[in-house]
């Protein structure tokens, strides 16, 4: 289950740190009578009555003064990304920025109770059916072979959060999930005839020559895109692959940060296999919240799977990619199109329409 992005926005010294300190029921905020005292966004992850899991984020003023003032207010500006509800307290700028991009607003009233703050919320937030990652491409009693490579992205000891989450998902929907890596895949493929094969985007081209055309194939990445993003919109952007040409600068969007190495599937395999086809292809990358301002100079946007993003970042980066005319795809899409796949694999949200 995501959590819901609850966030605090306001002048400064309007009582957001306070108010936060207050719902967590503990200190999340340092809270002083000095103006900027809140300067980056502070998060705090909760349980809220009524709502779940939650993070509670805190911001600075919106009315913050000289160089570092307008810093702040910047990377206040850009939560606005990944909020689901925001708490306003007195009159903001940020109010008609809200409206336009359809985030719930509650006005907090100071002396508000926090009982009469939780109610609001609770009204305010987004009323969404829960969904599967796997969608409709699998029911009850399938087997389900998941290939699973454990190279050096991976972390020691532990399964990457997509493999885990789509794993739970089946066992969850009564199915009968098989693991192998792509190593072990020979031999698991003459011991199970599944319903469905989940694997890692980057061994698309290895899974598909190894198991039989006809079992249905997608990848845990792509199931992401379906449940976090517009796949339409993903399958469509992957078109522009075929039109790009020598100069074109194509960015490739991570959500979380962490240190590449030789095997990085975003900074390194992507890139390798666009220059294949167009060598002298510009390729950038932007890391965690380093989602550039104005997008207009590229021809193309490679989002990562945003396994720890929160959709409504994954959603509003897609609107700002739309609304600048430049398309978006996803790095299992893009994988499967620049391995002439992307006709062979199933996409949950079009499978099920």
């Amino acid at each position: 289950m995501e959590k819901l992005h609850i966030a605090f926005f306001g002048p400064t010294n309007s009582g957001k740190s306070t108010l936060v300190n207050a719902l967590a029921g503990q200190e999340v905020s340092l809270v002083s009578p000095v103006p900027g005292t809140t300067t980056d966004p502070v998060r705090k992850a909760i349980e809220l009555p009524g709502l779940g899991p939650c993070v509670l984020i805190d911001t600075a003023g919106l009315d913050d003064e000289g160089i570092l003032g307008s810093e702040r207010t910047r990377l206040t500006r850009r939560i606005l990304d990944e909020t689901d509800i925001a708490v306003v307290l007195e009159n903001s700028s940020v109010v008609s920025d809200l409206r336009a991009a359809g985030i719930p607003i509650v006005h907090y009233k100071r002396g508000q109770s926090i009982e009469s703050l939780l109610q609001e919320l609770i009204t305010a937030a987004p009323k969404e059916q829960e969904t599967f990652l796997t969608g409709k491409l699998v029911k009850a009693g399938d087997k389900v072979l998941l290939v699973m490579p454990q190279d050096s992205e991976a972390p020691k000891g532990r399964l990457i959060l997509p493999q885990v989450q789509v794993l739970r998902e089946l066992l969850d929907r009564g199915c009968v999930p098989v693991c192998c890596t792509p190593e072990s895949l020979p031999n698991a493929v003459k011991t199970i005839t599944p319903n469905l094969v989940i694997t890692d985007s980057q061994v698309f081209k290895l899974v598909n020559e190894t198991i039989p055309p006809e079992w249905p194939l997608t990848s845990f990445s792509i199931l992401l895109a379906a449940s976090k993003g517009d796949i339409g919109v993903f399958v469509e952007g992957a078109g522009a692959i075929g039109r790009l040409k020598a100069g074109d600068r194509v960015l490739i969007a991570e959500a979380c940060t962490h240190v590449p190495d030789t095997e990085d599937i975003g900074r390194v395999k992507i890139p390798a296999l666009l220059r294949e086809r167009v060598p002298d292809l510009q390729v950038e990358v932007a890391a965690g919240n380093d989602f550039p301002e104005d997008l207009s100079a590229y021809s193309l946007i490679i989002h990562c799977g945003a396994c720890v993003a929160h959709k409504t970042l994954v959603r509003s980066r897609i609107r700002k990619a739309l609304l600048a005319g430049v398309p978006i795809t996803n790095y299992g899409i893009a994988i499967a199109q620049l391995q002439g796949m992307l006709e062979r694999v199933e996409i949950p949200r079009l499978s099920s329409e």
